[in-house]
């Protein structure tokens, strides 16, 4: 017997009407109509085509001249003369020979009746040689019937009636069509054995705990509202996508003992104006039929953007069907017992009228997962795949600051992609070091060949920005360097940070600077040239500083004044451009304070090298000989502190064969 909660199991239309079996329907009066109709017209093609077949019993047909020869010996008896076909019986059976359907042979026959056509240029003496004869004569008038008639009047009616039946049945089609477009495309959450719950939720305590509160309330809402308590119109889960939101609504369906309804914001949409919000009336109306419920609304931000907005005017079926939403949740009418949660990453976007109290009344921040988070993350999803003991989740978690929840399920399916390529038993830290590299940086080039000049070149550029990281004070430790080309970068700085930052001071960005500009600094000091490969430094570099001047206010020059503005998005029609509130003069110091600040980290820069030249001369030689140095190695060719190292300590020998852990890419 099948398993009512298997999760193979479609999912119950809204408003828990079940579908239809496999049951045959009775037979409505439109089908039967139609049946007979063709009906009647395979029976008339079939006598169409069988007419001729249906006179295989008729008398023997003869030749004129055979009848003729033996109506003088006065062996007709009897003729039935019918325009010019002649029937007639024979006193005597008369032999006849006739070939054989599908032989070459013939065959005789007796013939006592029989049929035969007078000439067309007719005979005279017919007449008075029947009478001579005494042949009794019986005379029919010619029939008018002829199939080929039928076939020419009837085959236009039956088009005609054929082509209304389409038409009628096109309409009605049509007007299902209409019906069933108006339709809510929600489905019904039905709970299963493998169902989500919060115990799948690892970190995000906060939004867990908000949405624990409303499964509570929905369960005991009498323990609340004898308080004065009222249950929330709408939660709104706002986070960077892969933080957890949908995962956060699934786990909300699995404890919730109530119905649950879940929709994109995408379906409500089509051509035709009107119908998402027709959509969104008949889902609440399922909704409250089943109150208390819950509706669940996925990417919010593709129907609840700003109306008026665009720099082609509004959306008249996005702004209708917003429209319909805001009176659902809190119009005229009550809207009790039905709560609904959304999800979107773009707040900013979204209407006034749909963000203010009554209709979303908490706004939970979904944000990525702190380091502890990460490694409760990594725990869930490793359940069920095999690690080596040489494993540390903790470290992963450590090396991974900017993964989301999505981003670390996605990092341990590839290791364990990797590891099933590999032909291993279970998943090790070599392939999740592997797969991160391959997240953050691409694949290997393998295919990418390069000269010694190139190589020595890249070196350089790479061991400059390691010689800087080595011994700047606000940085994080060196995890590896590399020159092997992946992805877009031709080779990496990697650091990995001790802790999560949550707040950048002056003296950190000024020591990131100086990292960024170190390979181009690296470059001009060796080589007295410039290259191609800093393109990416630089923009970071520039953008970070111009940051500094026009937003944090880490300027000698315009001190507490922050001479940027918040950047508005051109799609919502605020602004085509960028508005500025500062003006030429000012544009202009801006620029000569940022060049300013670019131009000391460099400065700064360069003299680190030039101080450590002869370490990064012994990282530059080890990384054209391994492709790849540790940063532990690193700090030992250096002659820098060993405490700054990075945690995992690999000798040379041992980063040739081994992948370290990955982070930032630096190129």
């Amino acid at each position: 017997m099948a398993n009512p909660d298997s999760p193979d199991r479609p999912a119950q239309p809204a408003g828990g009407k079940k579908p239809q079996g496999p049951g045959r329907p009775a037979p409505s009066r439109a089908a039967a109509g139609r049946s007979l109709l063709w009906l009647g017209l395979i029976t008339l093609l079939l006598l169409l085509v069988w007419s001729p077949f249906l006179t295989a019993g008729d008398p023997t047909e003869v030749p004129y001249s055979t009848f003729r020869a033996q109506l003088e010996e006065g062996n007709v008896a009897r003729v039935t003369v019918q325009g010019l076909k002649v029937e007639g019986t024979f006193v005597e059976p008369v032999d006849r020979t006739i070939p054989r359907p599908g032989d070459d042979d013939e065959e005789t026959v007796e013939v006592d009746e029989f049929t035969t056509w007078v000439p067309a240029f007719g005979d005279d003496e017919l007449f008075a040689l029947l009478r001579a004869q005494g042949v009794e004569v019986v005379t029919e008038p010619e029939s008018d019937f002829s199939w080929w008639l039928v076939l020419i009047y009837a085959v236009p009616f039956l088009f005609i009636v054929l082509l209304m039946v389409f038409l009628y049945r096109g309409m009605a089609s049509q007007g299902q069509q209409m019906s069933q477009m108006k339709k809510s495309r929600a489905r019904a959450y039905e709970r299963t054995d493998e169902a989500t719950t919060f115990d799948d939720v690892a970190g995000q305590d906060g939004p867990k705990r908000e949405l624990e509160e409303l499964v509570e309330f929905l369960a005991e809402p009498g323990r609340f509202e004898k308080l004065g308590g009222e249950i929330p119109r709408g939660v709104l889960l706002v986070g960077p996508p892969g933080t957890g939101k949908t995962l956060l609504a699934r786990a909300v369906a699995g404890e919730a003992g109530v119905p649950y309804f879940h929709v994109s914001g995408s379906d409500f949409m089509e051509m035709l104006v009107g119908v998402g919000a027709s959509r969104v009336r008949d889902l609440f109306q399922e909704a409250k039929k089943e109150a208390p419920a819950i509706i669940f609304v996925d990417e919010l931000d593709s129907i609840g953007r700003r109306r008026g907005a665009g720099l082609g005017g509004g959306h008249d079926e996005r702004e209708q069907t917003l429209n319909q939403l805001l009176v659902e949740m809190d119009g005229f009418e009550p809207n009790l017992g039905v709560v609904v949660i959304a999800a979107t990453n773009r707040p900013d976007i979204l209407d006034p009228a749909l963000l203010r109290p009554g209709r979303f009344d908490r706004q939970v921040t979904v944000d990525l997962p702190s380091r502890k988070d990460r490694e409760a993350i990594l725990r869930i999803h490793a359940r069920r795949k095999p690690l080596h003991p040489d494993v540390d989740l903790d470290e992963v978690a450590r090396s991974t600051p900017t993964f989301s929840g999505a981003d670390l399920k996605n990092l341990l399916n590839e290791a364990a992609l990797l590891a099933a390529r590999r032909e291993r038993e279970d998943i090790r830290s070599e392939d999740i070091d592997d797969a991160r590299d391959k997240i953050l940086m691409g694949l290997e080039r393998e295919n990418l060949v390069m000269s010694d000049e190139e190589r020595r070149l890249l070196a350089y550029h790479e061991a400059g920005h390691a010689v800087v990281a080595a011994f700047v004070p606000e940085t994080d430790p060196i995890h590896k360097v590399s020159i092997i080309p992946r992805g877009r970068a031709m080779g990496v700085t990697q650091q990995l940070p001790q802790r999560d930052r949550y707040i950048h001071s002056q003296e950190v960005l000024h020591d990131r600077l100086a990292i960024l500009l170190g390979g181009r600094a690296a470059e001009e000091l060796v080589f007295d040239t410039r290259t191609s490969g800093a393109a990416d430094d630089l923009q970071r570099a520039s953008r970070l500083a111009r940051q500094m001047v026009t937003s944090w206010g880490m300027s000698e020059k315009f001190g507490r004044l922050a001479p940027g503005s918040q950047q508005e998005e051109v799609f919502l029609g605020q602004d085509i451009a960028q508005r500025r509130e500062y003006s030429e003069a000012t544009a202009r110091e801006v620029d000569q304070e940022v060049r300013a600040i670019l131009d000391r980290a460099f400065d700064r820069a360069r003299d680190l090298l030039v101080e450590h030249r002869e370490g990064m001369d012994a990282l530059v030689d080890h990384l054209l000989e391994h492709d790849e140095v540790s940063g532990r190695r690193v700090m030992e060719l250096l002659g820098a502190p060993m405490e700054d190292a990075g945690s995992e300590g690999q000798s040379e020998e041992e980063a040739e064969s081994e992948e370290t852990e990955t982070a930032e890419a630096e190129e």
